[in-house]
């Protein structure tokens, strides 16, 4: 077969893909938040004095830090039966990792709403047990966009926590308990930090994820816990401000592109330049 003379060319209509679906339509959103509903900067300095907007960010914010603390930690706990555990134990546990992503998000969030509802299952179980007199409010608060949230990214936390636990050396391990360490100790002092680029890796992922995150939030925080992707949908669609919108979009692009930047250079093998 005879052989490309400039492989890289194959390249350009990736490229071009890219920049007719993504650099374009962000260039637009750019020109709306300078533009509308007049010529400045003035959208930005709303968004960033804006009491309402400021309260959204910080709520984004601290939900997305819960989000990635909890799904790291159940993922890492998950992931070490993946890689680690019996046959069976692997064979179920990479069921539960894959089949998820069979099941759509808008599929997840209805079912933890009949799950977490005030009428749901659990609450109906519960009082009907005579556990509780009251149901209690799991949903349309931070809780119940929690929940929703991890469940849906353990299985992308799980890949890069996988290849790090992978790429252990056993023979390291079986040195140290050869010097007398337990298992507690070893896993403690020395398997979980030769894994932390993994964990870095599971966590930048998981929050930047979570940054965007719009149905899970909209369903279950049920308009009370809004999140940065629903007001910019409000902003745009009900409000309308189409300027503000495009100004929160542009600020949550940038700080999603400063995260992928982080996590490419955490991912860069050491001594790369």
């Amino acid at each position: 077969m005879p052989r490309l003379s400039h492989p890289a060319l194959l390249l350009v209509p990736l490229m071009g893909f890219m920049v007719l679906t993504y650099l374009v339509p962000f260039l637009g959103v750019a020109a709306w938040s300078v533009t509308l509903p007049e010529p400045g900067l003035g959208q930005y300095r709303a968004a960033l004095t804006d009491p309402l907007v400021q309260s959204v960010f910080l709520r984004t914010f601290r939900v997305c830090l819960v989000v990635t603390v909890v799904t790291v930690c159940a993922s890492y706990m998950v992931t070490l039966l993946w890689v680690r555990g019996s046959r069976m134990q692997r064979f179920l546990i990479e069921l539960c990792i894959l089949i998820p992503f069979w099941i759509s998000v808008l599929t997840r969030a209805f079912g933890w709403l009949a799950l977490l509802s005030n009428k749901g299952i659990l609450n109906t179980w519960a009082q009907n047990l005579g556990f509780l007199t009251e149901p209690l409010t799991l949903v349309r608060n931070e809780f119940g966009v929690v929940v929703g949230m991890v469940h849906f990214l353990i299985p992308f936390a799980a890949f890069p926590l996988a290849s790090a636990m992978r790429a252990v050396d056993e023979r390291v391990l079986l040195a140290a308990r050869g010097m007398g360490a337990g298992r507690g100790r070893v896993f403690a002092q020395v398997f979980v930090p030769m894994t932390w680029p993994g964990i870095l890796g599971a966590a930048l992922m998981v929050f930047v994820f979570s940054l965007g995150f719009f149905v899970t939030p909209a369903i279950l925080g049920g308009g009370r816990s809004v999140m940065a992707a629903e007001l910019i949908y409000l902003r745009i669609f009900q409000s309308p401000n189409w300027g503000l919108g495009a100004a929160i979009s542009v600020i949550l692009m940038v700080a999603v592109g400063g995260l992928l930047a982080v996590m490419m250079r955490q991912a860069r093998p050491a001594g790369a330049k």
